[in-house]
């Protein structure tokens, strides 16, 4: 029997997809990411959007090379929130300026990094880190 070796070794999810629902979840993730992109410009309006999109339809990429993906926008979402608030209260020894502007950077770092290897179809190794 003739085998393909277009993209070989094919990537082995749980559970295999129908095209239809992999189309929705790449678009949607795609989506997600650019909330998270935009999140400075709108008061951080877009990120709450994103993650609670995030959980809402999390169960749905159980299985897929998406899962990944949203496991890595929460936790970057959780890890900025705590950043984010540490910043907050160092403000008042000044402290808090440069850590605000390392936790934005450092976010922007993640959402690059996450939307880059979506684009690319390639897995997140290590999407707890």
């Amino acid at each position: 029997m003739e085998q393909s070796h277009e993209g070989y070794p094919p990537p082995v999810y749980r559970n295999a997809i129908e095209p239809e629902r992999e189309r929705s979840l790449r678009t949607l993730t795609h989506v997600l990411y650019a909330l998270y992109a935009v999140y400075w410009l709108t008061g951080c309006l877009t990120i709450l959007i994103a993650i609670i999109i995030n959980y809402v339809k999390r169960s749905d990429t159980v299985g897929t090379p998406y899962e990944a993906h949203f496991e890595w926008q929460i936790r970057s979402f959780w890890m900025a929130l705590i950043g984010y608030a540490v910043g907050i209260a160092l403000l008042f020894v000044v402290i808090g300026i440069p850590l605000l502007w390392a936790v934005s950077i450092w976010m922007l770092y993640r959402i690059i990094k996450g939307w880059l290897y979506l684009y690319d179809n390639k897995p997140l190794a290590n999407p707890r880190a």
